[in-house]
């Protein structure tokens, strides 16, 4: 049998990949298809909040967790409590499996004292933990509405993590698609802050789409590519929808995904330099209507 070439830069499955299937099943998929390492995504299956069950699932399929995704969307609300322990019970998860990187969301914007110490207390737990927290990019929510659209604010200090002082960011491409953004010039103003990757594609609608990478708008394979060269030492996580195939036609687009991811990240490979792990101190979804733990909307 032919090995399998692994770029530098692992990929990953996010848990939420198999939705509705649960947090054990994303492992097994992980393993049979070759995924490099799994997100979590913590909602209410007992299994994502539970460290010993989440190691034993690690042991036993031989696969690494990446990264934890903290309880901090729309339908998680009930998960931990208030958003402060949502981020330490997150935190204390990541340390117990031994993941390096942990994902939240900015607050949304009636939340406004945890939003008000928000940036600080990120830091500081970053620096208290060594622990990376990289904030996500989200979107303004659209409203529709004859004749057309009315956005809402709904993140302080805002959805755009460019201009905010995080020294650690996860780009989501399904979110830069909802947001009109362009990705490709975000992840290049993020520079060295871009330490974590949600993989998946959009069309520019107004729901949060989370297709599979190459059937939207958006230029995974550039942004993929730019990272080869960037010195980026994170993980590029796959995290797409799936839930309206059956479980056959999950596995088929979990596998195009990760072709996909692999393809674009070896592009350039032979010209990437050494990845260093950033330091977690160096320097400085959700929509009305979401229905899984990853936020994608119907």
């Amino acid at each position: 049998m032919t090995a399998v070439h692994v770029p530098n830069i692992p990929v990953a499955l996010s848990t939420s990949s198999a939705y509705p299937e649960n947090c054990a099943a994303a492992f097994g998929l992980a393993s049979r298809l070759g995924y490099d390492g799994i997100e979590v995504m913590v909602w209410s299956d007992p299994v994502t909040q539970e460290a010993g069950a989440l190691r034993s699932l690690m042991e036993h399929h031989g696969i690494p967790i990446v990264s934890i995704h903290a309880p901090t969307l729309l339908i998680s609300q009930r998960v931990w409590g208030d958003p402060w322990e949502k981020v330490d019970r997150t935190l204390a998860l990541a340390a117990e499996v031994g993941a390096p990187t942990v994902v939240v969301h900015p607050p949304f914007r009636w939340q406004k004292e945890y939003a008000a110490s928000f940036a600080y207390g990120v830091a500081l737990r970053e620096v208290e933990t060594g622990l990376r927290i990289a904030v996500e990019n989200m979107y303004p929510w659209r409203v529709r509405r004859l004749p057309g659209t009315r956005e809402i604010e709904a993140y302080l200090p805002h959805w755009d993590p460019v201009p905010q002082p995080y020294d650690h960011v996860t780009l989501d491409l399904s979110h830069t698609s909802t947001a009109h953004t362009d990705a490709l010039e975000m992840a290049r103003a993020l520079g060295p802050r871009l330490t974590h990757l949600h993989l998946a594609d959009g069309s520019g609608s107004v729901l949060d789409e989370h297709l599979v990478p190459g059937r939207g708008d958006q230029p995974c394979g550039e942004v993929l590519e730019q990272l080869t060269t960037s010195g980026f030492a994170g993980a590029v996580v796959v995290e797409v929808s799936t839930r309206r195939g059956d479980a056959a036609q999950r596995e088929v687009d979990l596998a195009e995904a990760l072709a996909f991811a692999r393809l674009h990240l070896d592009v350039r490979a032979s010209d990437a330099p050494a990845a260093v792990a950033p330091s977690p101190t160096a320097g400085a979804e959700d929509s009305p209507g979401t229905v899984g733990p990853d936020g994608v909307a119907p």
